[in-house]
């Protein structure tokens, strides 16, 4: 099957959609389907051998961005669209301020939610050219329903199914401000209708997102997310070492995420901090990795000087975006992860892999977390955004050997077990399969209004 899969690109950084997104293209290749990814907005950026991509960015960020403010940019020559798209300047553009900025851009989110309606016609006439003079596509995926203003103009050019991706998109219009945040809701739950099933990485974001988009339930099918474990075969179990010998291996908390509010490090530094008031767990120490960017450093000094105050700085440790093997081998340093989001988490990619390193988890009671944790027997829960409770857990499981060595034996079980790349390929065709039948296809006519 050929199958185009459109991804927003980050630019520079690591983002836990396009580690999704790269492991499921090369798992489908893998099954000898076609998959071409179409880098959007940004280029894409990923662990890894990056899987086959068009060598242009299609809705280059800045070409969006300078057509949305002044619309005379929409008549500018190709040869000029295409120095904007340069990937080079992309991302270098892509440094210089804050993409993830919900309220900063707002109007032109809702401008891309509109797709067509709201002059975004000409940088979307160039992707359908490129998409009808290239091999046509079977099934045409997007990352994620941000993208569904794209949906009616690529079913009126191309008559071809489309599938969305829905893992975390509600964090982000929610960031929004009003009344933006309720005009993109409205917007959404109008396009929605031009997709032909949506792929959930949980059932509770199935749930939340069948309540919010009012979408049926039949065309959503969740499937979990999946990890690539070629590079994680070989990882042992950490053995730690006998206390007052040469072999002592310092008792680790680690956190592996982005370095900002939203994914709760000011809790875990915070439930540290009690541990070592409680000196209950000798020699404790915290291991923070995970993506920083510009906006994030105020934040990041902030808890830095926290530490400082508490005098446990020097038992803590910042590792700003880490590489693969990096990450690998920050995991087997660990002896308990946490990453204690204050939004309910569409899944976290991080717990299975961590699960998959052996390493036992410690999540807030809401989200995607119960269900990862009853799923996988890897993990123990705490009450969301409280010190206290997560320093409660965190200690009974590394005060706890044998706690601890049994939830890193069914974590990593359920992990090489249920949530394979391989898996997750194959739970995805078994999605496309049925949306290119005939039957499906004349069925829904009047998903793309002409």
């Amino acid at each position: 099957m050929r199958i185009s899969m459109l991804t927003p690109g980050t630019g520079y950084f690591y983002c836990g959609n396009c580690l999704r997104e790269n492991t499921l293209a090369h798992a489908l290749i893998k099954l000898d389907h076609d998959v071409t990814m179409i880098p959007l907005y940004l280029p894409f950026f990923t662990e890894g051998e990056p899987p086959p991509q068009t060598q242009r960015v299609f809705l280059g960020g800045i070409n969006i961005y300078l057509q949305h403010k002044l619309p005379l940019f929409r008549k500018i020559p190709g040869f000029l669209t295409r120095v904007l798209d340069s990937p080079r300047l992309l991302r270098w553009s892509s440094k210089q301020g804050d993409m993830t900025d919900a309220e900063k851009h707002a109007d032109l989110v809702l401008a891309t939610l509109r797709g067509e309606e709201d002059g975004q016609m000409t940088e979307i006439t160039r992707l359908l050219q490129w998409m009808r003079h290239n091999d046509r596509p079977d099934v045409v995926s997007l990352c994620n329903i941000l993208l569904t203003g794209l949906a009616r103009s690529i079913k009126d050019e191309l008559k071809v199914p489309i599938v969305s991706t829905l893992h975390g998109e509600d964090a982000f219009l929610d960031a929004l401000p009003e009344p933006q945040r309720s005009e993109a809701w409205d917007i959404l739950r109008e396009r929605v209708k031009d997709i032909d099933a949506f792929i959930a990485v949980s059932e509770y974001y199935a749930r939340q997102m069948q309540s919010r988009l009012d979408i049926d339930r039949d065309r959503i099918h969740v499937i979990h997310n999946g990890i690539d474990l070629e590079d994680m075969d070989d990882i042992s179990p950490r053995t730690p070492g006998t206390p007052g010998t040469s072999d002592t291996t310092p008792p680790t908390i680690g956190y592996l995420a982005r370095m900002c509010p939203d994914k709760g490090l000011h809790t875990l530094v915070d439930a540290f901090i009690e541990l070592k008031r409680r000196a209950t767990i000798d020699h404790l120490q915290l291991k923070i990795a995970g993506v920083e960017l510009k906006v994030d450093r105020p934040f990041i000094r902030d808890l830095q000087s926290k530490l400082r105050k508490a005098n446990c700085l020097e038992l803590a440790s910042f590792s700003p975006n880490i590489s693969r093997e990096a990450k690998l081998e920050f995991l087997q340093s660990l002896d308990v992860l946490s990453v204690p989001a204050t939004y309910g988490e569409s899944f976290g990619l991080y717990t299975i892999e961590a699960l998959a390193c052996w390493v036992p988890i410690v999540q807030p009671r809401h989200g995607a977390f119960p269900e990862i944790i009853e799923r996988t027997g890897g993990g123990i829960l705490c009450e969301p955004d409280d010190p206290q409770s997560l320093a409660d857990e965190l200690e009974r499981l590394l005060s706890d050997h044998e706690l601890a060595q049994t939830l890193s034996e069914r974590g990593h079980k359920a992990v090489f077990d249920h949530f394979t790349a391989e898996r997750m390929a194959r739970d995805v065709m078994d999605v496309y399969h049925k949306i290119t039948k005939p039957e499906h296809t004349e069925a829904r006519p009047s998903m793309s209004p002409a």
